[in-house]
C-alpha cells in the first residue's frame, strides 16, 4: 500500500488497534498488519512518534510492563482517545462516502 495513502489516517488506525486492549509498540505494528490482511507494513519510525504524540495530547496513556521477560511500554486508550476514535470513524465514513460518490462509474444517460 502506498505510504502516502496513510497520511492523515495514522492516528485513527492506532486508536482503533488500541480500542480492544492495551498493547506495546511492536504488538501495535503487528495488529495493524494482521487487521489489514498484510497490506499495512508501518515502520517503527512512523508508529512510535505518533504514539508519543497521541499520549502527549491525552488520547493514550502508557506504562511500563514486562512482556515475555522484556520491559516494554504498553499503550492504552483514554476516554479522550475513545471520543477521538468515534470522531475519526465518523469523519472516515463521510470521506469514504464523498470519494466513493465521485469515483463510482456514472451510468450513461438515456436519450
Amino acid at each position: 500500500m502506498n505510504p502516502d495513502a496513510l497520511r492523515g489516517h495514522m492516528d485513527a488506525l492506532l486508536l482503533a488497534v488500541l480500542e480492544r486492549e492495551p498493547l506495546h509498540g511492536y504488538a501495535i505494528i503487528e495488529a495493524l498488519q494482521e487487521r489489514s490482511g498484510g497490506a499495512l507494513s508501518v515502520p517503527t519510525g512512523t508508529v512510535y512518534p505518533a504514539l508519543r504524540r497521541l499520549e502527549r495530547i491525552g488520547h493514550l496513556s502508557s506504562e511500563w510492563a514486562t512482556v515475555g521477560g522484556r520491559k516494554r511500554r504498553t499503550y492504552r486508550l483514554t476516554d479522550s482517545g475513545r471520543r477521538q476514535l468515534e470522531g475519526e470513524r465518523s469523519a472516515w465514513r463521510e470521506f469514504a462516502s464523498v470519494i466513493g460518490g465521485v469515483l463510482r462509474p456514472e451510468t450513461p444517460a438515456s436519450g
